[in-house]
């Protein structure tokens, strides 16, 4: 789990865990305040419950994130109109602002909105469902992460960045880093990662 400064690049905080949990982000965000550190934003790429965890620290979900939820709901190459028309939508987030975005969701659901309604029933329990869950999905996703998508335009003077990329590519070039030595014991390989990011 690493948490990275946006403007120098620098590691902050490192630590090794079995699994992530809102409880350890909150832990390590409280360590690296305590360490004299003053955190001016989060860009996180968003779990239940995290953005309500730091109180008067604005959170920013990384859009790249938001899109690969919407890949995962609808494929990148999805077969319905609405679906083709919703993930057209989530690929113009990292060009857009944050009028002109809620604008285009609220026509794309305005357009489709009885289509999002369609249940189908099943005839061996005679109970109903959504027909299409997947774009219901994609669009709730959408809408219950909207008011952390666009939260670097609210503070333009923190230079808040939309996305978690820069980190991502640290963990990119980790990952081949590790790849080339892939016989390592677990010592040696928490040893290069140590060096990596120089925590």
């Amino acid at each position: 789990m690493v948490f990275k400064d946006s403007i120098s690049g620098k590691c902050l905080y490192k630590q090794y865990v079995k699994n992530e949990t809102n409880k350890l982000y909150l832990s390590a965000i409280k360590e690296i305040v305590r360490r004299g550190i003053k955190v001016q934003a989060i860009i996180c790429d968003g779990r239940k419950g995290l953005f309500q965890l730091f109180g008067d620290i604005p959170v920013q979900m990384c859009q790249f994130h938001q899109v690969q939820i919407i890949n995962r709901c609808l494929t990148r190459k999805p077969k319905t109109q609405a679906a083709i028309e919703l993930h057209a939508l989530s690929l113009t987030l990292v060009k857009s602002d944050k009028a002109s975005f809620i604008t285009a969701l609220a026509h794309w659901q305005h357009t489709w909105e009885n289509y999002l309604k369609e249940r189908t029933i099943n005839p061996l329990t005679q109970k109903s469902h959504y027909t299409h869950k997947r774009l219901r999905s994609a669009w709730l996703s959408l809408k219950r992460n909207l008011p952390w998508l666009f939260v670097f335009e609210d503070y333009k003077e923190r230079m808040i960045p939309n996305t978690t990329n820069a980190l991502d590519g640290s963990f990119a070039d980790l990952k081949n880093k590790l790849r080339n030595h892939n016989g390592l014991s677990t010592a040696r390989k928490k040893k290069l990662i140590d060096g990596f990011f120089k925590a």
